[in-house]
Order: C-alpha cells, then structure tokens, then sequence
C-alpha cells in the first residue's frame, strides 16, 4: 500500500463490539474524510487476542491496523491506555484521532488531548474537511440551543469523540485487505494503581434508541407524565424503544437517555413514531435519517406533521391509546386463534 502523507485514526473499542457499532461508524467517517485529505484510515487497537476484531475492522474499511497486544491490555486502564496512545501518537504522527463518545472516550479521550497539547471537540454530530484541509468539528452547545463549527488550525493531531449512532457503517466486505502492524508494548508503562477485582457487564437499556428499528417519540403534546407513559406500552407492544424532546426530559417525565436531539441521540430507525412534537431544529436534526415517519399533532402547521410520511392531525394522547387497545387485541385474537 503506498505511503499516505496523512492519517487519520480511530481508536477501536472492541469491548462489546456486536452492540457497539460506534468503531465501525468512525472507520465508515474516516474513509470519507480520508478521500479529501489524501490520507490512510488507521484503526488503532489495544488488547489481548484480538485477531478477530482486527479482522473485523479491516473488513469495515480500516486500511491499516496499529495493534499492541499484550495480557495485560486484556481490561481497559484509563492510565495504560492514556499513556500507550500518547506513546503512539508521538511517534507515528496522526493527523487525526477520533473516540466514540461512550462513557469509556468521554473518559479516555481528554486525558490523551491533554497530553498531546492539543484540542478537543467533544459529543460532535458532524465531521467535514475544510477547503484549507482542516477537520471542521460539529457539535452542539449552549445546552444544544447552538450548533457551534470548530476546527484546530495550529495543532496536530485533530482530535473530536463522535455520539454514536452519528454515521452509517460500511458494509462488511470480507474482499477488504489491510495492513497490520504489530507493536510491542513500550516498557515504560505505569502499573495500575487500582486492582480489578471483578466485574460484570450491565446491559445499557438507554444504549439500544439509536439502533433501534422503531422508535415511539413524544412531545409535550402528550399534556403529562402519566400519559407520556403510554409511549412505553405502545414501544414494547412494536417491540421498539422510546424518544422523548429535551423540554420531555427536563421535566423528569423520560431519563436522559432518552433524549433525542443535538444534545442527545441521533437515530435512524425504519419506522419513527411522532407524538405530540412540534420539531422544533434541536430535535428534527436528530431524526432526519428515520427511514419512514407517522407524526400525530394536533397543529397541522407543525415540522414533524410536515417532515412526515403519514400526518395524523388528532390529540397524540388519544390516537396512542387508539394504538395500544388495537394491538392487544389483534395480539389476544392471534391467542384465541392458535389454541
């Protein structure tokens, strides 16, 4: 492969690799971004018997791998990995390192910027390249009531955590080929200060909004929290996961995580149910990639009634309840039926 003048970098979190899709989403960004600044989509791995993950992101449009394997890699080490990434990045030069803006990159990221003496743009929801070359950070501000553009003109490398759920994958392509390049773990890396006794994986509930394929949203238009509850009935009789607007979720009646917006969760699901939301930006920017949408408002006027594939101009308490009567019976009926 021939040598690239630049390079961007995607730190490869593998740890729950067949839910968290973020790596791959950042490895499809990268190859995008590398086409207007002649350079090479470098996935950057620290671990313990990782062949497979390797081979997985080269698959996913890695076109180099930097892979430092070592037993005592096998468990995340905000200090190992801190120092392992400012060891690599000094000597390899990156033009650019992206993080997924998981709770793990929110962690590690800052700590590597710092060390680096360079910026950071955290939670983007957009990445460009500038006619001058640089790479044009997008991400929301003010508590999302701003869209702020940032770009880092004097330092190297260019470094942003991106929400997952921001870009699309690539496709696995087994045809793929990459270079792997094999690093041995530097000496002069810091003992753990702490000693894992154990742990146990929590399955994140809120982490399935953005992969999920129907979302139930709703709006102040649903007039309280009890009755903004319905949207989990109706989520779990569609098998689906609810969204809520930021005025939703600060008034306690959905947890942060629900949030769908510049300052929550960018989803992309085949069917967006709309309840009571007027679309206001914040919100309408978060849900453009939603495949089909049926929003019921009472305002003809509103975004989502016009953003809409199916616009039902009728009160969103009503027309959910509508929903959930109508599918517990169709389920009883496939009941009675089968027995």
């Amino acid at each position: 492969m021939s040598q690239s003048k630049h390079s961007i970098w995607v730190f490869a979190d593998y740890r729950n690799y067949f839910q968290n899709r973020v790596t791959l989403q950042l490895l499809a960004k990268a190859n995008d971004l590398a086409t207007g600044m002649d350079a090479e989509v470098c996935a950057v791995v620290f671990g313990h018997e990782t062949d497979e993950y390797v081979a997985e992101y080269i698959a996913h449009g890695a076109q180099k791998v930097l892979l430092v394997e070592h037993p005592s890699l096998n468990r995340y080490s905000v200090e190992k990995f801190t120092v392992l990434m400012e060891k690599l990045a000094g000597d390899h030069q990156p033009t650019t390192i992206l993080i997924g803006a998981t709770s793990f990159g929110r962690e590690f990221a800052p700590r590597v910027a710092k060390r680096l003496g360079t910026g950071l743009t955290a939670d983007c929801i957009g990445l460009e390249i500038t006619s001058e070359g640089h790479l044009l950070q997008i991400a929301p501000s003010f508590g999302g009531n701003l869209i702020a553009e940032i770009i880092t003109p004097d330092h190297r490398p260019q470094m942003a955590t991106v929400r997952p759920g921001t870009f699309q994958e690539l496709p696995h392509d087994n045809t793929r080929r990459g270079e792997i390049v094999r690093i041995p773990l530097p000496k002069k890396i810091p003992a753990d200060r702490l000693r894992l006794v154990a742990y146990e994986r929590r399955i994140d509930h809120d982490q399935r909004l953005e992969e999920a394929k129907i979302v139930v949203c709703g709006g102040r238009g649903m007039r309280s929290k009890l009755k903004f509850r319905k949207l989990f009935e109706l989520a779990q009789l569609l098998s689906g996961e609810v969204g809520a607007t930021r005025p939703i979720v600060y008034a306690g009646w959905a947890d942060d995580g629900a949030l769908v917006g510049q300052a929550g969760k960018h989803i992309k699901p085949r069917i967006l149910f709309s309840f009571g939301i007027s679309g206001a930006i914040q919100h309408t920017a978060a849900t453009t990639d939603a495949d089909f949408i049926i929003a019921v408002n009472k305002n003809p006027n509103a975004t989502m009634m016009k953003m809409a594939d199916v616009a039902v101009l009728a009160d969103a308490n009503q027309v959910c309840s509508a929903l959930i009567k109508g599918l517990k019976e169709r389920i009883q009926a496939k009941s009675d039926y089968s027995e």
